[in-house]
């Protein structure tokens, strides 16, 4: 909104140079036509086509969420939900309730209580993981909570991850998805913490990484990094999935003014933040010259402008076959939830589903009926089921 306000005072004097003699109504109604059109200018676009509506509807699944970040189905299609501000919810029978037992969080701009995943084995065991943001004498990072679901309340919970350093300032880019792959191992993408980005380029520190860790928290014996640091050279990833199909993690992380990336994780691989990006810095100062060097993987896929993409699935389901293998991203930014039609690893087309609604997309996911979830990040949160059209 600061962005706006400095490019539409630009706009204002521009129009009022033209008189000098305006009154304050006039003045006031520039103002307001300087800001309209510089929100119209400066918003960030994108090249895909909306999916055509005879494709889904859309149904509120439930609404009354404060800031929904992350979401996780239960095997009773129960589903998990965590709110920035610190509270855990089970959405169940068409309720809300309140899940006791969550770690105390810091809960200032980006940060909060973040993520939520099930263990591989919760049929037997009913583990679940949170990935927040903590406050520790001063200093601010990201944490992993593991913890027994049992009924309205977590039972043994306890922190198994800190990241290292934490740091005193900023209240921005702590990552935080959390995914396990099909060894049982749990992934956690860590954010540059904005003031720190050049700490990305340094594997030692767990800031700009993906940790890979085992389930109690220690890192496993065969890490690219004695931290747990699996891949580093990222910003601040706020997607990642386990490919269906070749057991590959996949990550999208949002770059600065544009230069969004999806990446597919090689262990040990630097990704290049901030030596190598797309992106330009929010002042329109440039960061880096080279959008590719030698040791760095090239991203399959970027977005300039940035979409700010948030959560991501690959389609799986029976209920929208034509789609299926296809990834689904819901961005910020752009204010929609985005399907990307993809060979292989090429993109072969892009579109935009709930473009109409201008409400920002914050995470994805699939029910086992095949039916998509969306969460939105607003005040007043909903949860939003996209089904086939009868």
């Amino acid at each position: 909104m600061v962005a706006i306000l400095d490019k539409a005072a630009i706009v204002i004097y521009i129009m009022t140079s033209f008189s000098k003699k305006l009154s304050f109504t006039a003045i006031l109604f520039v103002a307001l036509i300087a800001i309209a059109v510089t929100v119209l200018i400066f918003r960030p676009r994108s090249p895909a086509p909306a999916q055509p509506q005879s494709d889904y509807k859309v149904e509120v699944v439930t609404n009354g969420l404060n800031h929904p970040w992350g979401m996780a189905f239960l095997p009773d299609n129960s589903i998990l939900v965590t709110e920035r501000p610190g509270s855990l919810k089970l959405y169940k029978d068409g309720k809300l309730m309140s899940i006791s037992g969550a770690p105390e969080v810091f809960a200032e701009g980006q940060g909060g209580l973040l993520d939520v995943v099930l263990d591989p084995d919760f049929d037997n065991n009913r583990i679940i993981y949170l990935s927040y943001s903590a406050e520790e004498n001063g200093r601010k990072g990201t944490e992993i909570y593991k913890a027994q679901l049992a009924s309205d309340r977590l039972v043994g919970g306890r922190v198994i991850f800190k990241v290292d350093p934490k740091v005193p300032e900023g209240a921005n880019h702590f990552g935080s998805r959390l995914v396990f792959d099909t060894q049982g191992y749990l992934y956690a993408t860590i954010g540059d913490r904005f003031n720190y980005m050049d700490e990305a380029q340094n594997p030692e520190s767990h800031l700009g990484s993906v940790v890979r860790l085992n389930k109690d928290g220690t890192v496993p014996e065969d890490s690219a990094y004695p931290n747990g640091v699996f891949v580093y050279g990222t910003r601040n990833a706020q997607g990642m999935i386990l490919h269906p199909e070749t057991g590959d993690i996949w990550i999208h992380e949002h770059g600065p003014r544009g230069g969004d990336e999806i990446n597919i994780l090689q262990k040990g691989a630097n990704y290049g933040w901030p030596k190598v990006t797309f992106g330009i810095d929010y002042d329109f100062t440039t960061i880096s010259d080279k959008e590719h060097a030698p040791g760095v993987t090239d991203p399959i896929h970027q977005w300039t402008p940035s979409i700010a993409p948030s959560g991501m699935i690959f389609y799986t389901g029976e209920a929208f076959p034509q789609w299926r293998g296809d990834l689904f991203i819901g961005t910020l930014a752009a204010q929609h939830l985005r399907r990307i039609d993809m060979n292989g690893e090429e993109v072969a087309g892009e579109y935009e589903l709930l473009e109409d609604k201008g409400l920002r997309i914050r995470d994805v996911e699939q029910d086992p009926e095949g039916y998509i979830y969306v969460l939105t990040d607003e005040r007043d949160g909903q949860i939003l089921r996209l089904v086939p059209v009868d």
